[in-house]
């Protein structure tokens, strides 16, 4: 908005120069469609080296929406539902594009944005426990992300006990990694790239929020995983013609360490912004340590601040404040934080 600093969320501004130079370079080139390029097969093997997946079948979506739908309904039978966070943005902010798809959400408790392998394995055990569970959904995938929602991250440890879980119970792991670049390039994060190739069933790298115009790049360690992926993509509307400007994006994010180094901008700038929240004396509603920063203000001051910063609502406490979210991303400059501090 005009006359206000922005920082309501990571994708407000385009893409990365680099990402737009190789579209113009490129442009009139003349490539087969559907993700079938030469663009696209590079960026894959630079996606399948850097996940230590050699063999994993992996495909450009539009965004992350697109991939959770299409990935969700893929995976599951028509009689399963997927176990998520009760704040998993499949259950919040995807418009119920997952029961648009005919699967129901098994919303479960949470610490944090996250949920624990108990709460699984416990939920798994009651299903299987129920004598009347032919009447019910059954627990068919789990799905977590890295960052959560909250700006939160799983140890690597919690991931290979839920990891560990899922595969004791033939249950897949879906990991949704729309910010995924501001987790791995944390100081406080242990998973890796390959931690995910290890650990999961099926990823996706997020770029909408990393750097890139738009997309989401899908990775199934297991080659085969889901037979006719490509079909049902298509069925789902979610198959770029023009496949390659996605393919473009995710060669140049994965070349020369683009997408970490991406990352890095952006938590460094919400660590130096959360260190004057902090000496400045205002409260967090939680500790998140990646690119996203809550805040918790009483209505006037969230009004007041509300004026000069266009922020994120996300919601309204029991004792009459109010939480909003600062987010930075690739973008963020330090003359866009220094102006913020000024503000604050």
């Amino acid at each position: 908005m005009a006359g206000k600093l922005s920082f309501a969320s990571d994708y407000m501004e385009g893409a990365h120069p680099q990402i737009l130079r190789r579209l113009a370079e490129t442009n009139m080139l003349k490539t087969a469609g559907y993700g079938l390029d030469e663009f696209s097969a590079s960026a894959k093997e630079k996606i399948r080296a850097a996940c230590g997946t050699p063999d994993a079948d992996i495909f450009f979506l539009v965004g992350g929406t697109q991939a959770n739908a299409v990935m969700i309904d893929a995976i599951l039978r028509p009689w399963q539902g997927v176990l998520s966070a009760e704040t998993g943005h499949i259950n919040t902010h995807e418009a119920g594009a997952v029961e648009f798809g005919g699967h129901r959400i098994l919303a479960l408790p949470h610490r944090d944005g996250k949920i624990s392998a108990d709460t699984i394995r416990a939920t798994v055990r009651t299903y299987q426990q129920d004598e009347n569970r032919d009447h019910t959904v059954m627990p068919g995938m789990v799905y977590i992300s890295h960052p959560t929602e909250y700006g939160t991250l799983y140890s690597l440890a919690e991931l290979k006990e839920i990891s560990g879980v899922c595969r004791e119970n033939h249950i897949p792991l879906y990991l949704d990694g729309a910010r995924l670049a501001y987790a791995l390039a944390c100081p406080e994060n242990d998973v890796t790239l390959r931690d995910l190739g290890e650990c999961c069933d099926a990823f996706y790298i997020g770029g909408t929020k990393c750097g890139a115009l738009f997309g989401e790049a899908v990775v199934i360690p297991r080659h085969g995983f889901i037979p006719h992926l490509f079909t049902i993509i298509k069925q789902h509307g979610a198959l770029l013609a023009k496949g390659r400007i996605a393919g473009i994006q995710f060669d140049t994010l994965f070349t020369d360490g683009l997408y970490f180094s991406i990352g890095r901008t952006a938590v460094e700038a919400a660590d130096r912004l959360r260190k004057a929240l902090t000496e400045k004396g205002y409260s967090f509603a939680f500790h998140s340590p990646t690119n996203q920063i809550f805040i918790v203000l009483d209505r006037s001051a969230a009004a007041s601040l509300s004026e000069k910063v266009e922020m994120g609502f996300w919601e309204n406490t029991e004792d009459g404040r109010t939480v909003l979210r600062l987010a930075t991303s690739w973008a963020t400059q330090t003359e866009d934080i220094n102006a913020l501090i000024d503000v604050l």
